[in-house]
């Protein structure tokens, strides 16, 4: 019996002989089928000595993970297979292997060694993915093994292998806490990588293991501020909140003076206010008036570093992520001056164009800021104006903007969109509008009777829960001047036989015992008809029945005695405590009796006393010391994990623990500075007074012969130090006199072949690439960057320059490529041997690559004489071009031709400083390696792609107020789809 038909069996699975074969076509759907006759098929596939058949099985096996299938049993045929030398399966196993790894931990077990050696694969993404699988395995019996990785992988070449280390940390730290401190040594170490694909991921780490430490992050905090708009948006996120709680503790509240000046103002208002003590107002008056000097003596100045993070937020607000958008302005919010907060508004009013779940959130922050901010809003007031189409919680959370925005000036408008809001079908979304309108009624006083005249208008609605919102909230704006409005009291009285609702005839029973001395003849008549149902009445208006009758027989008790006690009665026997209760203990306080006490004398004083008028407030006044956008913000309540939001310093913390050293052997490394540090010699000599004793004393020769003679050897000396300074100078400068006639030369040259100036980007504006690391390549780094010059041994090829600095401390030999791993099509021509780079010292190699009109990657070892290094280069889609000069009307006959398919559009807004024909060719020209079209009617670019000679042609059409149309026409579209999103990324940031 074999292995599989063994395990079948065990599983109790079975197969009869009639049974159909099934299609071995995924799109068939049988290979979903949870027979397991098909799993033998699978296990038999894994267990073949075919890669094809292994490759083909694995497929199948994700492709059920992916349908939510459970393959679980598969897991010892798949775990075999995690040692096998085909790359795509070895990809696939891992990837089936994190996912059951958890579940299967006995057997994942019997592989550790396996993933161990995983570590150690030249593939990137072998490596990570054998870290995935190891961190995932949680038993606490391999934390040493699984430390040991994470330490080994934070060190890695690749930046893939670093990001996957820092998900690993958080695992690790929630199966052995005791293991924090390692951890965190991993983690500043993580902190100071420089790659944008890992500083997202390790600060979610830094922020599960140590948010405390905040130490961790003075170091890095300007890098992570000046990465993070090329992080990817997850890490942006992650990033702007950790540094929203970081800033909060590191910098001056922008908003000092103003707060301290409005401190001093309520100062003001209570010493003219008060009388009892006067002593005590002047003494408060003095401590304010000297807190407003204080910020008038000494202005608030930002810190440098307060500035940069809000100028490099600032360009988010255009991304096209809603949660990066919300992280950006919650940080505006917490953290920017009132006069820089209302850039946040424009971005935040876009999102309300997305689908409801992010509405909702946008919303929750929107009603929390406009109770402190309203005016940045005002302007967008319309935008929260709402459509029958939006869901009843979006609904809702727009009438909460709507009325924290109401003020004397747009009341009238807003109120006019309340009476439309009233007729809607959903009841709860009317009730909602017309709390809204007390509310308003509430904080302007100005329309309150207005609202107060509508509300009462309500009461005739056929609807019952309209009439019965309208009563609860009528009642509380009568608390405010009951005398002026008797005439609604009495009306609400004859209410009394219409209305069912619980809530709102324990509304009216309350007003009018409240209010009873205004309607002293209705008053008795209510209560007569109430006695007649008590008991069929619920449990909250039975209670207001006896707190009627109470009042009544304290201010009416001639006519009100007999029902007050036949009302008690009926209380007194009900069936539920709380009734019979009250109605004890109201019959002892209002009817006394020998055994009463003294309490019955302020019976009137209890019931009767005047009752202040509620305030009518937002849900969302007390939350903004939360932060905004997170979980404790949306439930008003403080969530599992939630980091606090700090308050301001009082005073500045040292600034200078943000303070980067340079190190000594980074300084005058370039063989620009050390140049710059021999041209200038002279200058230092000059200061030092080495050839100034030279003139004085050329000067001075006919008139001071004895000091000639006593400092003759000190001006010869001096003399010829200053000749061979002299000599050195005007070799570099006959030196730089050369470069510079060659320079003009190659300019003029490009002149003339290209009719205009040039657009290719000069080498100073070359974006650099790292490709080694100087401490993965143990004192080696080297970095790369795409000339944009013709690569002479191959016209089809990319040349990319390559800059090699060892700054170590030993020299290096035999630089060198081996191993070069490429996809189908490309070609690689290797730099020439550097055979010696000594200690300190640069090199600069040019190697040629045909990408073969793709942005796949070229794969190599650079070798030295002791080591090798795994590194890999990939082009952005803008260095697969050549530039191309074409006259306006060839652009036009080629555009012509390719149309329809081979065309893509694309409307954008320009960049603020972007707006300019200069600014726009040196953007699309960074961004590709096209030349410009010379008297084009728009902006227009060409060019051809290196290895196939593909036309690609750019347009870009300016119009009023930034707005522009890109149009991109590309024999490929692969290429011509990647660079419209390059070019958008760079006219729009």
């Amino acid at each position: 019996m074999s292995a599989s038909s063994a395990f079948n069996d065990e599983k109790g699975g079975s197969s009869s002989v009639g049974e159909p074969e099934y299609g071995h076509d995924p799109a068939s759907g049988g290979i979903f089928s949870s027979d397991y006759k098909r799993h033998d098929d699978l296990k038999e596939m894994l267990d073949s000595n075919k890669d094809s058949l292994k490759l083909e099985a694995m497929k199948r096996i994700v492709a059920m993970i992916a349908r939510g299938k459970n393959a679980s049993d598969l897991f010892p045929a798949v775990v075999k297979n995690v040692a096998c030398k085909n790359i795509e399966v070895k990809k696939l196993v891992y990837v089936y292997l994190v996912r059951y790894a958890e579940e299967q931990q006995d057997l994942a077990l019997l592989s550790i060694s396996t993933f161990q050696r995983g570590l150690k694969d030249p593939n990137q993404l072998i490596r990570a993915s054998a870290l995935r699988v190891l961190s995932s395995i949680r038993v606490t019996i391999i934390v040493p093994i699984m430390m040991l990785a994470i330490k080994e992988a934070a060190s890695d070449m690749s930046p893939y292998v670093r990001k996957t280390a820092a998900h690993a940390i958080p695992k690790l730290y929630s199966l052995d806490p005791e293991q924090k401190d390692q951890l965190i040594e991993v983690i500043e170490k993580l902190l100071a990588d420089k790659t944008t694909l890992v500083a997202g991921s390790v600060v979610m780490a830094f922020e599960e293991v140590c948010p405390e430490r905040i130490d961790l992050i003075h170091k890095n905090y300007r890098k992570l501020c000046n990465l993070l708009i090329d992080v990817e948006e997850w890490g942006q996120v992650v990033i702007i909140n950790m540094l929203t709680r970081y800033a909060r503790t590191q910098f001056l509240n922008p908003n000092i003076n103003e707060s301290l000046l409005e401190e001093g103002g309520g100062g003001d208002k209570t010493f003219y206010g008060s009388d009892e003590d006067e002593d005590e107002d002047d003494e408060e008056k003095e401590k304010k008036a000297e807190a407003a000097a204080l910020a008038k003596r000494k202005p608030y100045v930002m810190d440098p570093d307060h500035r940069l993070l809000l100028r490099n937020t600032k360009p988010l607000l255009q991304s096209r992520n809603a949660a990066v958008v919300m992280a950006v302005a919650q940080l505006y919010f917490h953290l920017a001056p009132k006069a820089e907060v209302g850039v946040i508004a424009k971005a935040l009013v876009r999102l309300l164009r997305s689908h409801s779940e992010v509405q909702y959130v946008v919303l929750q922050n929107v009603a929390t800021m406009t109770i402190k901010r309203r005016g940045m809003f005002e302007p967008y007031l319309k935008s929260f104006y709402i459509r029958s189409t939006d869901p009843t919680q979006i609904k809702v959370l727009k009438l909460e903007v709507l009325t924290n925005l109401a003020n004397e000036t747009n009341i009238s408008t807003i109120l006019r969109e309340f009476q439309t809001y009233i007729k809607s079908m959903d009841k709860d979304f009317v009730a909602a509008t017309i709390q809204a309108i007390g509310r308003c009624a509430t904080n302007i006083g100005e329309v309150r009777d207005t609202c107060l005249n509508g509300l009462v208008q309500l009461l005739s609605n056929r609807d019952e829960l309209v009439v019965a919102e309208s009563v609860v909230v009528i009642k509380k704006l009568l608390q405010m001047q009951p005398e002026k409005h008797s005439d609604i009291i009495k009306h609400m009285a004859k209410l009394t036989d219409n209305i069912q609702v619980p809530m709102a005839r324990a509304s009216i029973l309350w007003l009018i015992g409240e209010y009873c001395e205004h309607v002293p003849k209705i008053a008795p008549d209510v209560l007569r008809k109430m006695a007649k149902s008590f008991t069929n009445e619920e449990d909250i208006v039975k209670l207001q029945i006896i707190n009627l009758a109470a009042k009544l027989y304290l201010t009416n008790s001639k006519q009100t005695k007999l029902l007050t006690q036949y009302v008690l009665n009926l209380a007194k026997y009900d069936q539920n405590y709380d009734i019979r209760d009250r109605a004890r203990f109201i019959r002892q306080l209002i009817v006394p009796t020998e055994k009463s006490g003294a309490l019955s004398k302020y019976a009137k004083k209890l019931f009767l006393a005047l009752k202040p008028a509620p305030v009518l407030e937002s849900p969302f006044k007390d939350r903004d010391h939360f932060q905004l956008g997170s979980l404790s913000h949306l439930l008003n309540a403080k969530a599992g994990g939630y980091q606090e939001l700090p308050d301001w310093p009082e005073a500045a913390p040292d600034p200078s623990v943000r303070n980067v050293e340079v190190p000594e052997w980074t300084k005058c490394s370039s063989r620009e500075k050390r140049k710059e540090k021999k041209v200038e010699k002279p200058f230092y000599s000059d200061s030092e007074g080495e050839s100034g004793p030279t003139e004085s004393a050329d000067s001075e020769s006919d008139s001071a012969s004895g000091s000639e003679s006593r400092s003759g050897s000190e001006v010869s000396g001096s003399g010829s130090e200053s000749e061979e300074s002299e000599e050195g100078s005007e070799s570099e400068e006959e030196e730089e006199e050369e470069e510079e006639k060659d320079k003009k030369k190659k300019k003029k040259e490009l002149k003339n072949f290209f009719f205009f100036v040039s657009t290719i980007a000069p080498s100073s504006a070359l974006k650099n690439y790292e490709l080694l690391h100087r401490i993965t390549g143990e004192g080696l780094s080297v970095e790369y960057c795409f000339s944009r010059q013709p690569f002479s041994p191959d016209a089809n090829m990319v040349a990319v320059q390559m800059q090699f600095t060892n700054n170590a401390t030993s020299d290096t030999k035999n630089l060198h490529m081996e191993d070069v791993k490429l996809q189908s099509g490309m070609r690689v021509k290797e730099f020439p041997e550097i055979e010696l780079l000594s200690a300190g010292e640069m090199a600069t190699a040019v190697m040629g690559i045909d990408f073969c009109d793709s942005t796949q990657a070229a794969n190599f070892q650079l070798c030295t004489h002791t080591r090798k290094f795994f590194v890999s280069i990939q082009p952005p889609v803008g260095e697969l071009m050549r530039p191309i000069f074409l006259t306006e009307n060839e652009f036009k006959k080629e555009q012509g031709q390719l149309m329809g398919m081979n065309e893509i559009t694309e409307k954008l807004t320009l960049d603020a400083k972007c707006r300019n024909e200069h600014a726009i060719v040196q953007r699309v020209t960074t961004a590709a390696n096209l030349s410009r079209v010379p008297c084009g009617s728009d902006k227009e670019f060409a060019g051809r792609t290196v290895t196939s000679s593909s036309l690609v042609l750019v347009t870009v059409a300016t119009k009023e107020e930034g707005a522009a149309q890109l149009t991109v026409n590309c024999e490929k579209m692969v290429i011509g789809t990647m660079l419209v999103k390059d070019i958008l990324l760079a006219l729009t940031q």
